[in-house]
């Protein structure tokens, strides 16, 4: 008999491994392994859109400091 790993906290709250137990459960055709596949990927470009969009926020902050005038 196996032992289950502990639960541990992740971003998913467990989403994952339960999908992971239902597909398994529905004896998920290739076709489907592939569209979810997919979606993951798609998933990960969105969250490098916002990680994007977050660099370039700041990015812009940091030129809108201004610039340095020597007074005489």
């Amino acid at each position: 008999m196996s032992e289950e790993k502990p639960y541990t906290r992740c971003l998913c709250m467990g989403a994952g491994p339960a999908l992971t137990g239902m597909m398994e459960k529905f004896a998920a055709s290739d076709e489907v392994r592939d569209h979810f596949r997919a979606a993951r990927v798609e998933f990960l470009k969105g969250i490098r859109a916002l990680i994007d969009a977050r660099i370039e926020e700041l990015s812009r902050k940091d030129d809108e400091k201004g610039a340095t005038i020597p007074v005489e």
